[in-house]
């Protein structure tokens, strides 16, 4: 299912709506926790936003956007598979911004190994943010204490 959300108000330098794509794949639910919020906050900067996972998508045909932002965990110490064919199998998106988030459970982030499969696409980077998943008593195996304010900072640089 295809997520959209249309709000009037935020102008792009061309005095248009400002236009989010935003892709991601999950499977435990913090990498959606993390688009919905995402798409929340852009809500509120009143741009349109569409939202698809991986398998929604076609890397050879992505719908128009001011910012594409990229959002997938590390799984067996890489950038979850689904996401890696998708970033390895974009075309057409030469000069196009975007922004990436990745989880992970690990003390090493994977932003690098999609910052390095998005230039080969001549894209442009904007921003990127990573994610601890922990294991807590309060985060159960999600993500820790504070992320909102740090995905609130990454909001802010795209």
């Amino acid at each position: 299912m295809v997520n959209y959300l249309f709000i009037l108000g935020h102008k792009s330098h061309f005095g248009e709506l400002m236009k989010y794509v935003i892709v991601y794949w999950s499977r435990y639910g913090n990498g959606k926790k993390i688009v919905d919020y995402l798409a929340k906050k852009l809500n509120e900067k009143s741009a349109e936003t569409q939202i698809f996972k991986t398998d929604e998508a076609d890397p050879a045909i992505m719908p128009g956007a001011d910012l594409y932002v990229f959002s997938a965990p590390t799984e067996a110490f890489n950038i979850q598979k689904n996401m890696r064919k998708f970033m390895k199998n974009l075309q057409g998106m030469e000069e196009k911004k975007y922004g990436i988030i990745n989880t992970h459970c690990m003390n090493k982030n994977w932003l690098q190994k999609m910052e390095n499969l998005l230039s080969k696409k001549k894209m442009i980077k904007v921003a990127g943010v990573d994610f601890q998943i922990g294991k807590d008593a309060k985060t159960g195996n999600g993500l820790m204490e504070g992320w909102e304010a740090k995905l609130d900072e990454f909001v802010g640089k795209i």
